[in-house]
């Protein structure tokens, strides 16, 4: 009888080990992505304890104030490694320039199959930051925030939808594909929870209204 109980077992274990080979081969491919921003919960949370404060100027703003894009490895740059990182079947040059491939702007849904096409947006612009509080940072922390591969801070998309967004913040601007306006808000919040930026009260506003959505 043991023996009975004994191959009954075995025959289970291999069953449950081919089901869980099956499923790791059935497995979707992992989208290629920006870091998993904070859930809607945690950023609704987290707004709930902001106090929203007047929007700083634009006096003293330049871009070469957050210098970027910032060397990662070798000749790979910022921008470089997300394109890598955000697109697909990507091949890259010996300088590290993608020369084919393919990417999906997640603001407008649309593939682009020329990286010439794409535009790494910051989602907080630096010209946001700026006015949220940057402009006290030293120029490193600002280069960090520029190529922050960490957080949900860079985003390879459309380049025209990127120029359309410009500097806007959520009370002003929005991805077009409303589909991923929440990941979007909970990218925003993230972070500027993160680097500790202010928010003002149409910002505010608008990213409670889309999480409530969430």
């Amino acid at each position: 009888m043991p023996n009975v109980y004994a191959r009954r077992i075995g025959v289970l274990a291999s069953a449950a080990t081919l089901a869980a080979l099956t499923s790791l081969l059935n497995a979707p491919t992992a989208q290629a992505a920006p870091p998993t921003p904070m859930s809607a919960s945690a950023a609704r949370a987290y707004l709930a304890t902001v106090t929203p404060r007047a929007e700083g100027s634009t006096s003293g703003y330049s871009r070469s104030l957050f210098p970027h894009w910032s060397t990662v490895s070798g000749t790979c740059n910022t921008r470089e490694t997300v394109l890598k990182r955000d697109g697909v079947n990507v091949v890259q040059s010996s300088s590290c320039a993608a020369v084919s491939g393919s990417w999906y702007s997640e603001y407008d849904g649309a593939t682009w199959t020329a990286a010439s096409d794409v535009d790494i947006d910051h989602v907080v612009p630096l010209a946001e930051a700026w006015r949220s509080g940057a402009s006290s940072w030293t120029t490193s922390k600002r280069q960090q925030f520029a190529n922050d591969l960490t957080r949900p801070q860079l985003i390879a998309v459309t380049d025209n939808v990127n120029q359309a967004k410009g500097d806007l913040d959520p009370g002003k601007w929005l991805p077009p594909r409303t589909a991923y306006r929440c990941t979007y808000a909970r990218m925003w919040v993230n972070v500027k929870q993160y680097w500790g930026l202010s928010m003002d009260s149409g910002e505010k506003t608008a990213l409670v209204n889309v999480l409530n959505g969430c």
